[in-house]
């Protein structure tokens, strides 16, 4: 008898075998694929999550360097915070570094951007939009209008009216611009004027602001910054109620003679004379750096330098080039007699008195240790000759210029020239804009980190803050 054989059952075995084992090595390849996925987002994660606190680390040395020197100010050096700044604008973290760049001037600067080298377009008159590139009379006047308090047109300006019939959707602010961007929706305003090459405003040049026509925005390929009106223009900066030394500002309408006196240094008769001053109509503190005090005291014509010239005492810097910036109204103010402020006394006076109170932070002033070349002459229409020989001396002080008096001693600074100018100078800056890039140090995987802070009170204020 044969025996019973038992291979069909076997090879039927085997290929259930060899196909569970098929179908398991498809599961766990598939599971090692999902997992190697896993694994490369987890790591990516992981490096902008480093690369975003490395960013921010350098944001918060930034804010930290601020408040520091806001507390402890020191008014024998107005560069002092921000040199610290420029120092410590490259860092390491355990896990990444920052660095803080911008451009100026079509020139790439460590450090954060200070929005006071800039001139405030709420601050600036028609006459003065219109020095602007491509600013014409139409849209020097629809500023003018989006600015001012009413909805009466200007002759070629813009207001209610007009946004109403070309259904955009919004109307005049009938206020201060409260950024930059803002200035885009006034009429006659175009993105490229005001933008330039820096099409997300961040003050530093990016890769695709460098490849010509390879991505947007449309550009030079040339390494260099082209901001646009971004370059000159601002409406970040800000005032503040406090003085270089700190201290509260003194408001000279409200103060005893014998308080100026103490604060500043000056005599008796000089302190009668400021407060004096002080409590006429109008009164403005530059007008000290084109009028001796005591004409300003006896209610004389601040713009003729007491009767010394027979000028209007105001014109542009343009206008004389074949003169250097001079003028026949002669050389700043001639401060004598025993009432009169020596260049000392006068830089005090201007840097810790007032005579406007301090009710709420407006629009800052252009800080003339930091100023560009470009904001002079292309805003305020200086010679450049001028420009450069004031520069060049601001410069060459490592303390840089303690006071506005000091522009007094710069060769060729006329009243002519100064008389214009000086209610939109300081010494100090209150708002920076940080653009901060991160980098992981495991991938190289970056992190921008993009904020204005405002330091003109305790704590630093955060304006804006953005992560392009």
């Amino acid at each position: 008898m044969m025996p019973t054989t038992t291979c069909a059952p076997r090879g039927s075995a085997l290929v259930i075998v060899i196909w569970t084992v098929a179908i398991a090595s498809t599961i766990l390849a598939g599971l090692q694929i999902v997992t190697y996925r896993q694994s490369v987002l987890g790591s990516e994660a992981l490096s902008r999550v480093q690369a975003r606190w490395a960013a921010r680390a350098g944001l918060e040395t930034m804010l930290a360097i601020m408040e520091w020197h806001t507390e402890n100010p020191d008014p024998e050096d107005a560069l002092a915070m921000i040199n610290e700044l420029d120092d410590n604008a490259r860092g390491e973290v355990e896990t990444g570094t920052y660095d803080i760049r911008h451009f100026v001037d079509e020139v790439e600067y460590l450090g954060p951007l200070d929005e006071h080298a800039k001139a405030n377009i709420n601050l600036l008159s028609s006459s003065e939009l219109l020095n602007i590139p491509d600013v014409t009379p139409d849209v020097a006047g629809a500023i003018a209008d989006w600015r001012d308090a009413d909805d009466n047109a200007s002759m070629i300006g813009a207001e209610k009216s007009y946004y109403a019939n070309r259904g955009v959707g919004y109307e005049p602010r009938n206020g201060n611009l409260r950024t930059f961007a803002e200035l885009e929706l006034v009429a006659g305003v175009w993105p490229e004027y005001t933008r330039g090459e820096d099409w997300n405003l961040n003050g530093r040049l990016d890769s695709n602001e460098d490849d010509g026509e390879q991505t947007w925005p449309d550009d030079k390929p040339d390494f260099v910054l082209d901001g646009g009106w971004s370059s000159i223009l601002t409406a970040a900066s800000r005032n503040s109620p406090n003085a270089p030394s700190g201290y509260a500002r003194l408001n000279l309408k409200e103060a005893a003679a014998e308080e100026v006196m103490e604060r500043t240094g000056v005599t008796q008769a000089q302190a009668s004379s400021l407060t004096t001053y002080a409590r006429t109509a109008n009164a403005r503190l530059e007008n000290l750096l084109t009028t001796p005090l005591s004409v300003l005291a006896s209610g004389g014509n601040s713009q003729t330098g007491g009767g010394t010239s027979g000028g209007s005492g105001v014109s542009s810097g343009r206008t004389n080039r074949s003169s250097g910036g001079r003028s026949a109204g002669g050389t700043g103010v001639a401060q004598t007699g025993p009432g009169e402020l020596d260049a000392k006394a006068l830089g005090k006076v201007l840097n810790e008195c007032t005579v406007t109170p301090w009710l709420r932070s407006g629009p800052g002033k252009i800080n003339v240790n930091t100023v560009s070349k470009r904001v002079l002459e292309d805003v305020f229409d200086m010679n450049p000759k001028l420009v450069d020989t004031l520069l060049s001396r601001r410069d060459a002080r490592p303390t840089g210029l303690t006071s506005i008096a000091d522009i007094l001693e710069i060769p060729g600074m006329s009243r002519d020239v100064l008389a214009p100018l000086a209610k939109h100078l300081d010494v100090q800056s209150y708002v920076f804009t940080v653009s901060s890039l991160g980098r992981s140090k495991t991938s190289g995987t970056e992190c921008e980190i993009v904020a204005t802070v405002d330091r003109s009170t305790l704590p630093a204020q955060i304006m804006s803050y953005r992560e392009p």
